[in-house]
């Protein structure tokens, strides 16, 4: 365990990470100040993740749907039932009014997809076989927990959950990630004979970029950490482990191999900060974006790209 963390912490995407992370908490410049102009951050992403839908969609093509069924309904599963336990948790615990607890559930049911992209890296630096259908399980997960949240809300006031789902799926990020699993399906098997040789290198190189002022955006996060509480932090270290915990176990049950229970369990644990606020601002306009936003971007988030992948192999190894 200890050195997988240390392989983890040591990994290019995570050092970078952990530097800008470091050097906004503290106020360092310049490194505190780094941001990427708007054009090139969002093309970092969307080209992250039409290369994961690409890639996903290419080994989709040789799947065959007895193998993708059952964990599709394992996903599934994962995604309508964190919501409910982080809304029954953050009423019951925390006491947050019901529109709030909502919201902050809406993101731990929906899906980090930097995450899930640190999560494959971390696979393929271990050396570890996954499922190639992975992504497509990324994809499922991301609009479902939102919905549940916001049905949980309903009592708050009145929701436009088709507006919210439409928002979801016309989303960047989703059609980006759509659009590489259908480019990938169409071209099948022989698309990876045509994949460069330093195919690779070049996504560990992007993702280094990208993870570099993530990590400037997470410590800007962290500084305003205590101004939502000390329950809601502490929620915010809790619900990845419980969450991916859920999620190796659905992975382990739906026959998934180590590395696609690990990477399962990391799509359980993460939260979403691009789809989910989106959809949350359309739905709750009344709840203030630092509930939710802080406690993601602040805490889980960091959180599960330095320690929470070792320790979702570890629980991935342990029930296998």
């Amino acid at each position: 365990m200890t050195h997988i963390l240390r392989e983890n912490l040591l990994s290019p995407p995570i050092l970078a990470f952990g530097i800008g992370l470091l050097a906004a908490a503290s106020g360092l410049r310049p490194v505190a100040h780094v941001q990427l102009p708007t054009w090139l951050s969002k093309a970092l992403s969307l080209s992250l993740l039409g290369t994961i839908g690409l890639k996903g969609g290419m080994a989709l093509a040789e799947s065959h749907l007895r193998e993708l069924w059952l964990p599709s309904v394992a996903a599934l599963t994962l995604g309508c039932t964190t919501p409910v336990l982080a809304f029954t948790a953050l009423r019951r615990l925390a006491r947050l009014p019901r529109e709030d607890a909502a919201a902050v559930s809406a993101h731990y049911g929906s899906v980090s997809v930097v995450t899930f992209t640190a999560g494959l890296a971390f696979v393929r630096l271990a050396g570890l076989p996954y499922e190639g259908f992975m992504p497509t399980l990324l994809a499922l997960l991301e609009a479902p927990g939102i919905l549940v949240a916001l049905l949980l809300a309903r009592g708050a006031g009145r929701l436009s959950l088709r507006q919210a789902a439409l928002d979801v799926a016309s989303g960047p990020s989703f059609l980006a990630l759509g659009s590489g699993i259908a480019v990938g399906l169409a071209a099948g098997p022989l698309g990876g004979s045509a994949t460069p040789p330093g195919f690779n290198t070049v996504f560990l190189t992007l993702l280094t970029v990208f993870l570099l002022e993530m990590g400037v955006l997470a410590g800007r996060h962290l500084r305003r950490a205590r101004t939502v509480g000390p329950v809601l932090l502490g929620f915010a270290l809790v619900a990845p482990l419980v969450n991916g915990g859920l999620g190796v176990l659905l992975g382990k049950a739906a026959g998934l191999s180590i590395a696609g229970t690990m990477l399962l369990g990391v799509l359980g644990a993460s939260a979403s900060y691009i789809a989910a606020p989106a959809a949350v601002r359309l739905a709750l306009p009344q709840v203030d974006p630092a509930r939710y936003l802080t406690p993601v971007l602040g805490v889980t988030f960091p959180f599960n790209l330095t320690i929470g992948l070792p320790v979702y192999l570890f629980l991935a190894r342990l029930v296998h």
